[in-house]
């Protein structure tokens, strides 16, 4: 026998369909319909002042050798500083990261470098794609590499056995070809290898 209640209730549903009043039961949420604001955020200011410091410790005045005594502890002093920056969430841009990268760079344990080789990853894809930034994520790589005993892959890392010894060129893994090196703005290998000379003769 067919309930009376139930036929009520699929006329009620269908009515309410059709006149749209569900939809003013549940209203699209504003926030849906609209696009997404953009935000210029800003490099942070203590990161790219430290990034300066860094650069400038290792080029100094009148072609005269970096003291490492000096420039040693204030490396230290950076590394750390980074490392409380990221823990706090305060790299946001790709500058931030381009910068924090190139202080980690300048550590002294292979976490250092492959954090280093991340942030360059981190940020070229926030839009820092130049050419330092390229550089500086194969030079990452390598340096990671070679402090794990691995080949280096785009032969940007150079080291001596004493202090008193020639530099040479790190061992290079052969399967990296020159094209992908240009494509991380690396100089071919032959270069590479020109370059080994060319430190030798100073």
């Amino acid at each position: 026998m067919f309930n009376p209640n139930i036929k009520t209730s699929l006329a009620f549903i269908v009515l309410t369909v059709s006149t749209g009043w569900f939809c003013s039961v549940l209203p699209l949420n504003s926030s849906w319909a609209q696009a997404p604001t953009t935000q210029t955020l800003k490099d942070n200011e203590e990161l790219a002042r430290m990034h300066r410091e860094d650069q400038a410790d290792r080029t100094p005045a009148e072609g005269k050798p970096i003291d490492w005594a000096i420039v040693g502890p204030r490396d230290k002093a950076r590394l750390a500083r980074v490392k409380e920056l990221y823990t706090q969430n305060r790299l946001q841009t790709g500058g931030d990261y381009y910068h924090a990268a190139m202080i980690l760079q300048h550590g002294q344990v292979p976490e250092d470098y492959l954090l280093a080789h991340e942030f360059c990853v981190v940020a070229l894809s926030k839009g820092k794609n130049d050419g330092y930034t390229k550089w500086l994520a194969a030079a990452s790589e390598d340096r990671f590499l070679m402090n794990i005993g691995r080949p280096q892959r785009f032969a940007t890392q150079y080291r001596s056995d004493g202090p008193n010894l020639p530099i040479k060129l790190y061992t290079v893994d052969p399967g990296v070809t020159d094209e992908l090196r240009r494509a991380f703005n690396v100089p071919s290998l032959a270069r590479a290898k020109e370059k080994e000379a060319e430190i030798n003769k100073k």
